[in-house]
């Protein structure tokens, strides 16, 4: 087994050929360099310097030797400098879990703003059903996860970031429109299109459904929110989704919402990471900036109340250098 205090030693004296200059560099005594080299060579049962009046030479064999001792103590610097670079953040990895609905309708702003901060680190950003992003954590595939609770797990720390309200959308001629309000008990038949197993969503309408000692009509199943929509918009089915993702189509009428008498449905959005467990560099840096926004709880912060906050926060600095 090669010894590297051993190969550093070569390397210093074969590059200024010369022992004592050798000591200098590694802060020792010349007869220790001699010592350890001669360590190397009984080790190797090779001749690597010979000597000629008060100067030394590599021999053949040290000269190849040299070559690679030479690249490996380049790479050390290189290594150095990729540590450094990690420190500091000029590269890295970003690990982030979320719901298709965040992904979609958060996430862009919030990593524009940490990309625009930490260009160099790279982000992989995983999108799944909050039971899946909060498997992902426990698996170690993700470091950082903005999801909503399905159920609590004591090996993962949850901050509460903002509450999402669960609003019921129709089509603009279902023939509940007309109703100023609707219970449970309407529902229990109307076709439902409902998000997928594993969501938070799901959990929270099949409980407001068992509470009435009902059970949801599940016309189908799904992850994707704007599929959702548009089964809706067609008038084949009712369906739950949180206020943020619809806001567009009630504003421009190609989709109602009505109120469910004495529920008002809320999912509360977490950051959420492993408990105990140490962050990189990068998911430090993004809960930093992420937690800056993060509001007094409260129904009336929502996604897209920080989205806001964040924008005019983003801007700022942009407008001040103009």
């Amino acid at each position: 087994m090669l010894n590297l205090n051993q190969l550093r030693f070569f390397y210093e004296a074969a590059k200024s050929q010369n022992f004592t200059t050798a000591a200098k560099k590694l802060f020792v005594s010349q007869p220790a360099v001699t010592a350890q080299i001669r360590l190397l060579e009984d080790q190797a049962t090779l001749k690597l310097f010979k000597k000629g009046g008060r100067k030394i030479f590599l021999t053949d064999e040290g000269k190849t030797l040299y070559e690679y001792v030479k690249r490996l103590f380049e790479y050390e610097i290189q290594i150095e400098h990729v540590i450094e670079d990690m420190k500091k953040l000029k590269r890295g990895t970003l690990r982030l879990g979320t719901t298709k609905t965040y992904a979609r309708y958060f996430m862009p702003m919030i990593l524009s703003n940490f990309c625009e901060t930490y260009p160099q680190v790279k982000i992989f950003l995983d999108e799944g059903s909050s039971r899946d992003i909060m498997q992902s954590l426990l698996d170690f595939q993700n470091e950082v996860a903005l999801v909503a609770i399905v159920e609590n797990d004591p090996r993962i720390r949850f901050i509460p970031f903002s509450q999402e309200e669960l609003v019921l959308i129709l089509s603009v001629n279902h023939p509940l429109r007309k109703k100023e309000s609707l219970k449970v008990e309407d529902l229990a038949e109307e076709p439902l299109i409902m998000k997928e197993i594993g969501s938070a969503t799901r959990k929270i309408i099949n409980d407001l459904f068992a509470g009435k000692g009902l059970s949801p009509n599940i016309l189908m199943e799904t992850g994707n929110t704007e599929f959702i929509k548009q089964v809706v918009q067609r008038g084949e089915g009712i369906s739950f989704l949180v206020r943020s993702a619809v806001m567009a189509e009630l504003n421009e009428k190609k989709l109602i919402e009505k109120p469910i008498k004495g529920q008002n449905l809320y999912l509360t959005v977490n950051l959420a990471h492993l408990e105990g467990q140490d962050l990189s560099r990068a998911a430090q840096a993004f809960l930093e900036i992420i937690t800056k926004f993060v509001p007094q709880k409260g129904p009336e912060d929502n996604l897209r109340a920080i989205m806001t906050q964040m924008l005019d926060n983003w801007q700022l600095p942009s407008i001040g250098n103009k």
